[in-house]
């Protein structure tokens, strides 16, 4: 049987892949070596968005594995939502009533992956800042 992964099981994972040790980790994201060790043990809640951006910056994380990362610090629970989404969602009413509709009408995975490439190619029309 697969371990269930953890945000603190994704975190030691990438930190031991980086070759950090805990206290270096610790000491880069200027926290207790112990806070640390009880959030990659899932003793702790995940720190606040800004701690998660930082850790991921640490780590090195590629914008897929901080997305995780986001996710994983929801956890499993029904009602929360990444920490990164949060804000977004809440400041843009259209972005509520789309995702209403969509729970509404059981939208599924082929419609989904119609709005990502839709929203794909909107980012790719927007010029780069070369």
């Amino acid at each position: 049987m697969e371990t269930q992964k953890t945000f603190g099981s994704f975190i030691r994972e990438k930190r031991l892949a980086a070759g950090i040790n805990l206290r270096k980790m610790s000491g880069l994201l200027e926290i207790a070596p112990a806070y640390l060790s009880d959030i990659e043990n899932d003793h702790r809640y995940p720190p606040e968005k800004e701690k998660i951006y930082r850790i991921a910056e640490v780590l090195d994380l590629n914008r897929q594995e901080t997305d995780e990362l986001f996710d994983l610090s929801a956890g499993n629970k029904k009602n929360l939502v990444s920490p990164d989404l949060a804000d977004y969602i809440m400041a843009q009413d259209k972005s509520r009533v789309a995702l209403r509709l969509a729970r509404d009408s059981g939208a599924g995975e082929k419609v989904w992956e119609k709005i990502i490439r839709l929203l794909e190619e909107e980012r790719n029309k927007q010029p780069s800042e070369e």
